[in-house]
C-alpha cells in the first residue's frame, strides 16, 4: 500500500512539473496535482486508517482553509507598501499586523491541534507537522531546480545567439 502512494506522489510531483511550466493555461491543474500529492504524502506518513481518514481530512481541509484565510489577510496588510521607504508609522503598523498574525496563527493551530486530536494521536500529530514541512521544502527545492534550469537554458540560447552573431560579422 505504502509502494502505491509513493509511486502516485512521484507521479503527482512530477505532472505538477510539467504542468507548472504552462502556468497560465494549466494554473488550476497543476495546483490540484499539487495538492493530490500533498495529500498522498500526509497520508502514507500519518499511516491512517479508514476511519481514521474520514475524520480527520475534513477537520484538516477546514484548517488548511482557514490557514490560507489567515495568509490571505496578512499579504493585504503588506499590500501597497514600498518595503525599502516605510515611514516610522507604517514600519509600527506592520509589526502590529505581523504580530497579530502570529497570534492567530497560533491560536488556529491550537484549536485545531485539540480537534485533529480527538482523531489522530500525538505520534500522528507529530508526522503531520514533519510531513507538511518535508512538503514544503520539497515544492521549494523542485521550484528552485526548475529556475535554475530555465537560467541554463537562457544562458545557452544566448550563447547561441551570441556565437551566431559573431559568425555573420
Amino acid at each position: 500500500m505504502k509502494k502505491v502512494i509513493l509511486t502516485m506522489l512521484v507521479a503527482l510531483i512530477a505532472g505538477f512539473q510539467s504542468q507548472a511550466q504552462n502556468i497560465p493555461q494549466g494554473k488550476e491543474n497543476a495546483r490540484s496535482k499539487l495538492e493530490a500529492a500533498r495529500i498522498a504524502m500526509i497520508t502514507e506518513r500519518l499511516n491512517l486508517t479508514p476511519e481514521q481518514a474520514e475524520k480527520f481530512w475534513p477537520l484538516y481541509n477546514q484548517y488548511a482553509q482557514e490557514r490560507r484565510a489567515l495568509q490571505q489577510e496578512a499579504l493585504k496588510a503588506r499590500e501597497g507598501l514600498d518595503m525599502q521607504h516605510l515611514t516610522e508609522e507604517q514600519s509600527q503598523q506592520l509589526i502590529k499586523a505581523h504580530q497579530k498574525f502570529k497570534q492567530e496563527k497560533l491560536n488556529l493551530e491550537n484549536k485545531y491541534a485539540a480537534k485533529m486530536n480527538t482523531v489522530i494521536s500525538a505520534r500522528q500529530m507529530v508526522a503531520l507537522r514533519r510531513a507538511e514541512d518535508d512538503f514544503r521544502k520539497m515544492v521549494l527545492r523542485r521550484l528552485e531546480e526548475r529556475k535554475r534550469m530555465q537560467m541554463q537554458q537562457r544562458q545557452m540560447m544566448n550563447q547561441r545567439e551570441q556565437r551566431r552573431q559573431q559568425g555573420n560579422n
